[in-house]
């Protein structure tokens, strides 16, 4: 009897968890496009069965959810019997805010429910183990898939040593991505919005020499709320239109060139190998970059794809018939999602 009792009450309890993790992650989205390279997290304070704070990541350099959600408790003298649930370990490294794990401490919450550890070297587990050790009690693993699932890019980059990659192109329904001359508009301007979107959401937006070449893009994020990523530039021969907008329009570019090891201005120039994917990619995690987006060209899609380098690819089909040009990259992999819009097709894979 009292084992059957023991049971309902601690299945009572994980149900009770869920409920408010759930409230969390939902308060985590909250800092999409806004917090890379720090994860997203979300934190909810629960007081005898009723939430009395809650708060999120807002941006980059400000304060972690735990901040914000205790900052929003009125009453402090109740954090002592408290729980604090939070979507990602709390930290236990003094990076731009002190240490989110010794502030929990610090107001001696009685419980602590963390949906999924943090794989940064500088926290994984020391967080988990900086509570436990001063008494507080902590549940691991609440709601875990979708903590992960949320933070996927950030996790990726993390335990991969490189950036969670995602390809991205616009295609003709007969296969091609670019006319043999001049260019073909194949988005329309609600799936360029899309797109916009998706740059919001990335660290640094990756093209080849010949994109800038031929289509002078901006690479910023101008159709959407949030931070325009870095723009990397993948150069061999060291060889831009000296008047492009990524060389003159003042907003950082990173060029890397076998050829050159230079600063100039917003422009920096970075000698390596640029035929290995790997080489740029495992730099570019070294400057803090955690997720990229690939535009394009061809050679680049192509390079990414034979190396297995990616995680991710966004293929857009538009309804236009090109009959001759660039083919598109051949790529096969777990089908995510497929959309509709504006008779466009918009298919996400994920790298099997």
């Amino acid at each position: 009897m009292w084992w059957g009792i023991a049971n309902f009450v601690g299945e009572m309890k994980i149900k009770s968890d869920k409920i408010f993790m759930r409230r969390a992650l939902q308060l985590a989205r909250a800092g999409a496009g806004h917090v890379s390279p720090n994860p997203m997290v979300g934190a909810v304070v629960v007081h005898d069965g009723r939430i009395v704070g809650e708060g999120f990541h807002r941006r980059w350099g400000e304060g972690h959810a735990e901040v914000n959600a205790i900052a929003s408790v009125k009453d402090r003298s109740l954090l002592p019997s408290s729980t604090v649930y939070v979507t990602l370990e709390p930290c236990s490294h003094y990076g731009k805010t002190p240490p989110c794990a010794q502030l929990l401490i610090d107001h001696r919450v009685a419980r602590v429910v963390v949906g999924t550890l943090d794989p940064f070297e500088k926290v994984s587990g020391r967080g988990v183990a900086m509570l436990r050790e001063s008494g507080i009690e902590v549940t691991v693993g609440i709601l875990e898939e979708e903590c992960r699932k949320l933070n996927r890019r950030f996790i990726k980059a993390h335990t991969a040593g490189r950036p969670w990659v995602l390809l991205k192109w616009a295609q003709s329904a007969d296969g091609f991505i670019a006319p043999s001359q001049g260019r073909s508009a194949l988005s329309s301007p609600l799936t360029t919005v899309f797109m916009h979107r998706e740059r919001a959401l990335v660290d640094a937006i990756v093209v080849g020499a010949r994109t800038v070449a031929i289509d002078d893009p901006s690479l910023t994020v101008r159709h959407w709320s949030g931070n325009s990523p870095l723009r990397v530039v993948l150069s061999r021969r060291a060889s831009l239109p000296a008047g492009s907008r990524l060389l003159t329009d003042g907003n950082p570019t990173l060029v890397y060139s076998q050829l050159r090891n230079v600063k100039e201005g917003a422009v920096e120039w970075v000698s390596l190998d640029t035929s290995q994917p790997a080489s740029w990619l495992e730099d570019l995690y070294r400057r803090g970059v955690t997720s990229v987006m690939v535009e394009g060209g061809a050679n680049v899609l192509t390079q990414l794809i034979a190396s297995g380098l990616w995680d991710e690819a966004r293929i857009e089909t538009a309804p236009t018939l090109l009959h001759d040009g660039v083919p598109a990259p051949a790529i096969t992999g777990q089908e995510l999602s497929k959309e509709i819009h504006d008779g466009r097709e918009i298919v996400t894979l994920a790298h099997e």
